[in-house]
């Protein structure tokens, strides 16, 4: 599996104990150099750019997107290169924010927001901004990279029932 956007790759570390090898990849140094001291799975540092221009190559099962598709040309470029990375059989499942959820009383309509890290905690600042997508933009982003849309699913908050965020679980188009 191919976690894009690993973090300190707690995702690996879950999954190393059911016999899954995980290869992270995150752009920022400091996360990597955290991944590779706690262990349980291969870390590098790389770029969404340096994905989609094929500076590496992968034959992966399954590609995870945990909250790390923040942008606009990255994360088009890196869906477009997406069947390129995975197997025949292979899948892409990403989650983001619901669009309904971190909408606020903008237009809904794709734009750049202004990030936040409200109820995360004192440890994060400074957040960056993220590109807004609504649903129809993400399945024709997906489409015209040559993925297949398989599920949509829509966690809900447990008190609101609004969706908290959404997941796409995408393959390659036959």
């Amino acid at each position: 599996m191919l976690d894009l956007g690993c973090g300190e790759g707690w995702l690996a570390r879950a999954l190393a104990g059911h016999a899954i090898h995980v290869l992270g990849i995150d752009v920022v140094p400091a996360l990597i150099h955290a991944a590779q001291c706690a262990g349980g799975g291969d870390f590098r540092v790389a770029s969404y750019e340096d994905i989609a221009a094929g500076k590496y190559r992968f034959a992966i099962d399954a590609v995870v997107c945990k909250f790390s598709l923040l942008g606009k040309e990255s994360v088009d470029g890196l869906c477009r290169a997406m069947p390129s990375l995975l197997k025949p059989r292979g899948s892409l499942m990403g989650q983001t924010l619901h669009p309904v959820a971190a909408g606020d009383d903008l237009p809904y309509e794709d734009g750049w927001r202004q990030g936040s890290w409200h109820g995360c905690g004192p440890d994060f600042t400074e957040p960056a901004p993220w590109y807004f997508r609504t649903l129809q933009s993400w399945q024709r982003l997906f489409a015209d990279s040559g993925l297949r849309l398989l599920e949509m699913r829509e966690p809900q908050h447990p008190v609101t029932r609004i969706p908290a965020s959404i997941i796409f679980i995408a393959a390659k188009s036959a």
